[in-house]
């Protein structure tokens, strides 16, 4: 059981909501409202991801950083992962796809926001390293760029783009295979950026405090291997749970399944690393914020959204195809852009962090009303 004072660390508060886990499983079996068995599974997702996080970062520290860095790109993301396969494979497509936009746009504007309220509330100003900043946000530029030439590809050749309240298109070979290949190059280009940041220019993505970011517990090898099995599976049979009751949830309470993949979604599949960057940064440690907030979304956009593509063509009833509607794209561009200003002078203050809250404040509500 968490002490008090370990609440407030990485690993300690997501435990409080490990009792969901069980709960969803009890819910669902006894079948009861939709809405109830999203509400407890989503919150039963957190704890299973805070889990996998630190068993990850356990083995991470143990193999060195070129096998921990593989091991971060692996598992970093699994919750996310694991939660819009069981999408893909149910054939919601457009679910899948707005998780991904909202895991972008969420640690972008959410969790940087956030992480420089926190950290600027007290301080003038932050510092933090202007050229890894810059590598990571040219990233995320490179990725959005390749995410979304197919849509508008199809915007010009094709049908149009995806309304909102969509679940699947099938927008036949041509697209597909575009979308397969564009999901390849971004593969091929996280690969070239692992060796860029693990091996050839590591200084620049290890700031000297790196290793006090995380709270160890001295896990063995053997330890956090199983507990990364059990979390694995505990947060498939939550995830199969939750996605399960996605359709009839929203809407029992009028909402669309847009709004809840692109902000419920991503959100609660992020919820403990989003609190690492907050906290790291209310320690005045902006350099690993920002690393966090812009390194996962250039993760997700390089690594998790091509993974998805090539898996769609075994899993679920056609390929996934990166084609994202008008809503998604006007977001992401926003998002990226401003990640890209607010970084390129290497000082964030806590206005900077209120200006990405409102940003993502207002996406929200135009993805509600959508």
């Amino acid at each position: 059981m968490p002490t008090p004072r370990s609440l407030y660390s990485t690993f300690g508060w997501p435990l409080l909501l490990a009792p969901f886990i069980p709960l969803a499983i009890v819910l669902d079996l006894a079948g009861v409202s939709p809405l109830a068995i999203f509400a407890v599974s989503a919150l039963g997702v957190i704890p299973t991801a805070a889990v996998m996080g630190q068993a990850t970062e356990q083995l991470a520290e143990r193999s060195g950083p070129g096998i921990g860095g593989l091991l971060n790109v692996t598992f970093g993301n699994a919750p996310e992962l694991i939660i819009a396969l069981f999408a893909l494979n149910k054939g919601l497509h457009e679910v899948v796809k707005a998780s991904i936009i909202g895991s972008i746009l969420g640690n972008i504007l959410l969790v940087l926001g956030v992480a420089m309220v926190a950290g600027g509330a007290k301080r003038d100003k932050q510092t933090f390293s202007r050229t890894a900043a810059g590598a990571q946000s040219a990233m995320l530029l490179l990725a959005c760029a390749a995410l979304l030439m197919p849509a508008i590809f199809e915007l010009v050749e094709g049908q149009g783009l995806p309304q909102p309240d969509d679940e699947r298109i099938n927008y036949g070979s041509t697209v597909e295979h575009l979308s397969l290949a564009v999901a390849i190059v971004l593969g091929l280009t996280y690969v070239a950026g692992l060796l860029f940041s693990l091996r050839t220019h590591k200084d620049i993505f290890n700031p000297p405090y790196a290793e006090e970011a995380h709270e160890g517990f001295g896990w063995s090898v053997r330890r956090a291997v199983a507990m990364l099995a059990i979390a694995g599976a505990a947060v498939g049979v939550v995830s199969e749970i939750l996605v399960g009751s996605i359709s009839e949830a929203s809407e029992s309470i009028g909402i669309s399944e847009f709004f809840v993949g692109i902000i419920i979604v991503a959100i609660v599949g992020n919820a403990a690393e989003h609190w690492v960057a907050v906290l790291v940064a209310a320690k005045d440690k902006m350099d690993l914020a920002v690393n966090i907030a812009i390194g996962s979304s250039a993760q997700i956009a390089l690594f998790v959204a091509p993974l998805l593509v090539l898996l769609s063509f075994v899993v679920g009833p056609n390929p996934l195809a990166l084609v994202f509607n008008g809503y998604e794209i006007g977001g992401v561009l926003f998002a990226v852009l401003i990640a890209n200003f607010v970084t390129q002078e290497g000082e964030s203050n806590w206005f900077e962090g209120v200006q990405l809250l409102a940003l993502y404040a207002v996406l929200g509500l135009v993805f509600f009303y959508a």
